[in-house]
């Protein structure tokens, strides 16, 4: 993978909105018997270009859902986001997973499944056209995707490390 261009967000002027993506209830089974507690994969997003996943493990349903909500909120990272759309395609694998995201005309709306429409609706994307193959396990999923989003560049971001004007990165 090439040098990354995460960008870490603080969240205390941000309005941030939760998606659940699963919720799962798991077994630990011990000598007393089976222990029943919950796993939930929570996206967390502002809508504008920051976005963040968490893991909420605990006994009760609620408590999961917030413990995800609050390890998302410390994994927030900002993302290009151009007129609704991204600035070009990606793809992103992540152990299973692997997903395809194209920029799309307006009007075309968020054409994916599942975890990777909670994730890009976190984060403000408004036509994509979206496609995941292999696994459809959740978690790998939401990483594949916010993976592909945290590779992308906009002609400003290309431009700064090449160390040209913006008029030659479209021109040439």
């Amino acid at each position: 993978m090439a040098k990354s261009n995460i960008q870490k967000v603080r969240t205390s002027d941000l309005e941030l909105k939760d998606r659940l993506v699963s919720i799962q209830r798991v077994t630990k089974v011990t000598k007393g018997g089976r222990t029943f507690s919950f796993s939930a994969i929570v996206v967390v997003g502002d809508e504008k270009g920051v976005v963040g996943y968490g893991l909420g493990k605990a006994g009760e349903v609620t408590s999961a859902i917030a413990k995800g909500v609050e390890d998302a909120k410390k994994n927030l990272v900002k993302i290009p986001v151009l007129h609704g759309t991204i600035p070009h395609p990606q793809e992103m694998r992540y152990s299973g997973s692997e997903v395809l995201i194209r920029p799309a005309a307006p009007g075309t709306g968020i054409i994916a499944g599942g975890a990777m429409r909670a994730v890009l609706e976190s984060a403000g994307v408004k036509n994509v056209l979206a496609k995941s193959k292999g696994s459809s396990n959740p978690h790998n999923l939401v990483k594949a995707t916010i993976g592909a989003l945290l590779e992308l560049r906009d002609a400003y971001t290309v431009a700064q490390t090449r160390g040209i004007s913006m008029s030659k990165v479209f021109n040439g």
